[in-house]
């Protein structure tokens, strides 16, 4: 029996309560497990995604300032020459640059806002599915069988990581300060 028909279902979900309406709460929990496991590969392959997909808008936009620099510089070298018309011209292809340039800035706003919602669920995601881990080793779950439960994805485990690192730092810092 299916727990969740949604990402924000194992989030909200009181792990407790399943369990308490279970009639085997230790395989009912496994199966949770399973569920919250294949939800957060889902919720990882969303958020390379939007990274991906934020990354690639922000190249565009480089190359899209890069298009404004460079008509403005043309513009300028067709007006020393003493061709006016040439230099308008190039002046209207910057202006259709900065339009471009601005359209862009907004869709790589988006996409970063979209990648900062997934990857706050895919984090709550993550902290529920350990949640539901611990509840199973409460159940006393042997070490092999919780070796197999207790696999983070490499890239969720180094972020997550990193971020502990940054703020350990940031901590010490603060105590150095004081």
């Amino acid at each position: 029996m299916p727990y969740f028909s949604r990402l924000t279902d194992i989030v909200t979900c009181s792990l407790t309560a399943l369990l308490n309406e279970a009639d085997n709460p230790q395989e009912a929990l496994q199966d949770i497990i399973r569920e919250m496991e294949g939800g957060l590969a889902g919720a990882q392959r969303s958020v390379q995604s939007a990274r991906q997909n934020e990354e690639r808008l922000q190249t565009e936009l480089e190359q899209s300032r890069q298009q404004v620099e460079h008509f403005d510089a043309e513009a300028l070298r067709l007006l020393k020459g003493n061709d006016e018309n040439a230099a308008r011209m190039a002046l209207y292809r910057k202006k259709e640059a900065s339009d471009l340039t601005a359209g862009l800035q907004q869709q790589v706003a988006v996409a970063h806002s979209t990648y900062q919602a997934l990857m706050t669920t895919y984090r709550a995601l993550e902290a529920r599915l350990a949640e539901a881990r611990r509840k199973l080793n409460e159940y006393g779950l042997s070490e092999s069988e919780e070796s197999r439960f207790d696999e983070l994805t490499d890239t969720a485990h180094q972020m997550r990581q990193s971020e502990v690192e940054e703020e350990l730092a940031a901590l010490k810092q603060r105590l150095d300060q004081s």
